[in-house]
């Protein structure tokens, strides 16, 4: 029988990353993401890299927070999986706002944090849900997100998404304990800062790499490969006894 994983946001960066890594180790993947036609020509190459080497990889261009297009995808995965199951849950979904607390134009509003939270953080719990509701899970499923050191850390016009990652590993611990009945083991990986293109879009990145890199004994950043490699580490049978905890790789960059 396959083993099948599904990764939510994996066009690009960690869940991309991700989706190359398992793919090596016979797992088909199913890749949701959500990309304007502009970016499409280069989202298909990546995925066609993946393929090259007789992996399966199946992608769904549609919006995974959306509960109604969250119910059409996961009918459209069981006519997929038939009677397998899904072994990975990976949740890379990187939907914020960064927009600053004080500005004179546009500040965050009450709206910004519960958009932010409900893409970056409850939506894992959604599909979480669905999904079981569905029997579509194996008898050891493996959950996956990302978080940052964000959660604990203030940076300006990051405080939507920082709450958002606060709400994940929250909520991720919650599914560690409530779903272990039926074999679900949930956790968070703490990537060190990475020049992913979600990273660039937060106001005075350059800084935040210099500052990073400083910090970081092995003097250099944390890379998607890094993060994917612990990703896939966590699927392994070894690692079953590992869940609702938060796993740092960042080469030690937390550490001062």
């Amino acid at each position: 029988m396959s083993k099948w994983a599904l990764i939510l946001g994996g066009s690009s960066g960690l869940g991309l990353a991700t989706a190359k890594k398992i793919s090596q180790h016979g797992f088909k993947v199913i890749v949701i993401h959500r990309d304007r036609k502009s970016d499409l020509e280069q989202v298909e190459s990546c995925f066609k890299e993946i393929t090259l080497d007789d992996n399966r990889l199946f992608s769904f261009n549609a919006d995974a927070i959306n509960p109604i297009r969250r119910s059409e995808l996961i009918q459209e995965i069981q006519k997929l999986i038939a009677t397998e199951k899904i072994h990975v849950l990976v949740h890379s979904i990187a939907k914020g706002n960064l927009k600053p607390m004080v500005d004179e134009n546009n500040i965050l509003s009450n709206q910004d944090f519960h958009l932010t939270i409900d893409a970056m953080a409850i939506s894992l719990y959604d599909w979480v849900k669905d999904l079981v509701n569905a029997k579509l899970f194996s008898e050891d499923t493996r959950v996956l997100s990302f978080t940052s050191e964000g959660n604990s850390k203030a940076w300006r016009s990051y405080a939507a998404v920082s709450a958002a990652k606060a709400s994940l590993e929250a909520i991720t611990r919650n599914i560690a304990l409530e779903f272990a009945p039926i074999g679900i083991k949930a956790n968070c990986i703490q990537a060190g800062v990475t020049d992913t293109k979600s990273f660039q879009m937060i106001p005075n990145s350059a800084v935040l790499k210099e500052e990073a890199i400083k910090r970081n004994p092995n003097n250099r950043l944390t890379t998607p490969e890094d993060v994917a490699n612990a990703a896939y580490l966590l699927t392994l049978e070894e690692a079953k006894w590992i869940t609702g905890t938060v796993i740092k790789v960042d080469g030690g960059e937390s550490l001062q």
